[in-house]
């Protein structure tokens, strides 16, 4: 504990700011501005949201200047999954029910649209060839995070930020995390010191619902994954690791080592755990 936090709710889960310094009125509401910001952009659960009206009609839409960061990594995990992690995802996951009502109510699937074929950025401009509903959520939460970072460094030397599953530090004293264990919660699999970077996770057991109904689908097989059930990654920016902890449900990570430096531990659903050679932590 850094002796100052500030606990907040975003984008549906719980987020804590630990700080060594009183977070004053005036930077609450420009992390607030900033969340707010956001989600007003991504969120496929208001109808307020640029997302939202990107759902309704085709055409060219301008979104923040941060967006084009956003966008030119999903392209890249795109690229590199074969097309498995994908912000196309919007249309498949709120047909399996984790729509903008919560109605955890399955409808008959549709193919996932091809991210070539339907639409292109050209700076911050998203031009589409068809209504799409979009969903960032494999890295959009990390990214809030980093932008969140960006405000905290102008005041700070130390801090950590915890938005339920994606943290991101900065300090000079190591910061202990727990690996909860996704078939046991309240349990871990293990702990690692973070210094300075961000840690991911994702598991199947988060935003699950139904049958073996869970957020992370497979667009080919228009279902939940089922061999992978958690993740953790580690890395310099928040943003990256979110991305990374998605896409190690679909592909190996020698794929990603080539771009991209980061470790990791990934659990698949026998029970059995993998681990980077300097993955610098404890499995228990």
């Amino acid at each position: 504990m850094l002796g100052h936090s500030y606990p907040f709710d975003a984008f549906g889960t719980k987020w804590v700011i630990e700080t060594n310094e009183e977070i004053s009125s005036a930077i609450k509401y420009a992390i607030q501005k900033k969340i707010e910001a956001f989600d007003k952009t991504y969120s496929r659960f208001r109808d307020d949201s640029l997302v939202t009206e990107i759902s309704h009609t085709a055409g060219k839409y301008v979104f923040p200047a941060d967006a084009e960061k956003l966008f030119n990594f999903y392209k890249k995990l795109y690229d590199a999954t074969n097309g498995k992690v994908t912000p196309l995802i919007g249309d498949m996951i709120s047909r399996a029910g984790y729509d903008a009502t919560y109605s955890l109510q399955p409808k008959p699937q549709k193919p996932v649209l091809n991210w070539d074929e339907t639409m292109s950025l050209n700076g911050r401009t998203l031009t589409t060839t068809q209504p799409v509903m979009l969903d960032v959520g494999a890295a959009g939460k990390g990214y809030a995070v980093d932008i969140v970072a960006t405000i905290l460094d102008e005041y700070f030397d130390e801090y950590v930020i915890d938005a339920s599953g994606d943290m991101r530090h900065k300090g000079t004293n190591k910061n202990l995390v727990g690996l909860e264990h996704p078939l046991e919660p309240g349990k871990v699999i293990g702990a690692v010191e973070v210094l300075n970077r961000s840690l991911c996770a994702s598991a199947s057991n988060r935003r699950s619902w139904g049958e073996g109904m869970h957020h992370i689908f497979d667009p080919d097989k228009m279902a939940p994954t089922e061999e992978i059930i958690a993740t953790w990654v580690i890395s310099d920016e928040a943003m990256i690791a979110d991305g990374l902890a998605t896409a190690l449900f679909f592909v190996g990570t020698n794929i990603l080592h080539n771009t991209y430096n980061f470790e990791y531990v990934r659990m698949h659903a026998n029970g059995s755990v993998e681990y980077s050679p300097y993955f610098d932590g404890k499995l228990f």
